[in-house]
């Protein structure tokens, strides 16, 4: 019989030092990545740091904030880079930050939930979920709007996500609530759309939840589409294009 197995304190050492040794990284990652935390939030006035951890790339932190942007830090958080991680492959060139904000849109968007969307559903089979954040008196949402028929036929489900641009208490943020409010919401916002009046209401909405929802996932424009792995296509895109990209012809 081999010696390794007649020393069974000599492999419990060894084992209690790897595993000593794992223990002291992770302390180690933890201490980086709150130092990290607490010097940007300490030298930046007005950063909310939301999220610190190690990157793909050795040396380099990753630094999500609040309003959704990525950065990166130096261990002693001394140093930052802005710009995406663009790491190269066998394949080619991938951008390691906006497979990292995916991720993270979709996260977000699944712990917010669809509870408050104005949904027009997918005819038949449904065979994917879209979340486009929308303002109603955007030209090219507007256009979008015009396919929807289209994309319901297509199997394509369309959740609407309230995001007036021009922000709260404007008459744009009014004119969403008022769709929101109204008995038939579709119908209000097939006619909101098409630029026709929508009789004004207030309620309890969310209107508001949703525009900071788009703020907190990267949204900067309207129609902004978000698919359900958490990519995000930005701005207006023809119904068999948009059908293409999500593998359906």
């Amino acid at each position: 019989m081999s010696n390794r197995f007649k020393c069974p304190s000599t492999w419990l050492s060894l084992v209690a030092a790897l595993v000593l040794g794992l223990s002291s990284s992770l302390v180690l990652a933890d201490e980086n990545e709150k130092a990290i935390s607490d010097r940007l939030t300490k030298n930046i006035p007005g950063l909310s740091v939301a999220n610190v951890r190690k990157s793909d790339a050795p040396g380099l932190y990753e630094v999500q904030t609040s309003t959704g942007e990525t950065v990166y830090a130096t261990e002693n958080g001394d140093f930052l880079l802005t710009g995406d991680l663009l790491q190269v492959t066998d394949s080619g060139i991938a951008n390691v930050t906006e497979t990292r904000r995916a991720t993270r849109r979709a996260d977000v968007l699944a712990e917010f939930g669809a509870s408050g969307v104005i949904r027009f559903p997918a005819e038949g089979e449904e065979k994917a979920v879209v979340a486009v954040f929308t303002d109603i008196d955007c030209p090219y949402c507007r256009k979008l709007h015009d396919e929807m028929p289209k994309l319901n036929k297509m199997g394509i489900t369309v959740d609407y996500y309230g995001f007036p641009r021009s922000g709260p208490g404007t008459a744009s943020f009014k004119k969403y609530e008022s769709v929101w409010c109204s008995d038939d919401q579709r119908k209000a916002m097939d006619a909101a759309k098409q630029g026709r009046q929508v009789a004004a209401k207030t309620c309890e909405n969310p209107v508001r939840a949703q525009f900071e929802l788009g703020g907190q996932i990267g949204v900067t424009g309207t129609p902004a589409i978000v698919l359900e792995d958490g990519n995000m296509v930005r701005g207006y895109v023809p119904a068999e294009k948009l059908a293409e990209g999500l593998g359906l012809l």
